[in-house]
């Protein structure tokens, strides 16, 4: 039996900051979401038909995908950059399964840093809830513009 001694501190810390950054890119495309909402609904756009509200939704989920992506790429630099995986296109792999909680366990990390993966995955996890309940809200506000019997 394999036995070895997991780093806390030094992980937690650096974790720590990576996950500060990724709620600070999670905020910044959530809000151009909104401001995109926002405009839209100006503009009388929303409501007017199942198409056009369609395409804002569809715009709502590629921002948070690209908010996601952006979040496993920094997961991945940092994966880099403490010497873990010598290639980004690895270190991303090993970010998207971490972040994802997919967890194949295909590719692992040395016992220095392994303890960034379970912190990348709440962190994904997280932000996957932030994003969902966007999406959902975004969702509700259509509905609730178009159809006159679900406004409270």
């Amino acid at each position: 039996m394999q036995t070895f001694r997991v780093s806390i501190l030094a992980p937690l810390v650096v974790g720590i900051v990576v996950i500060l950054c990724t709620i600070a890119v999670h905020a910044v495309l959530l809000n151009a979401m909104i401001d995109f909402v926002r405009r839209e609904k100006r503009l009388g756009h929303i409501g007017v038909s199942f198409w056009t509200d369609m395409g804002i939704v569809f715009r709502a989920i590629v921002y948070a995908m690209l908010a996601h992506l952006t979040e496993m790429a920094l997961w991945a630099v940092l994966f880099v950059i403490c010497g873990e995986f010598s290639d980004f296109g690895t270190a991303f792999y090993h970010s998207a399964v971490n972040y994802t909680s997919l967890g194949y366990g295909d590719v692992i990390m040395t016992p220095r840093w392994r303890f960034l993966g379970p912190l990348e995955t709440a962190n994904g996890m997280l932000l996957f809830g932030v994003s969902t309940a966007m999406i959902f809200a975004v969702i509700q506000r259509l509905a609730e513009t178009r159809f006159v019997d679900l406004r409270e």
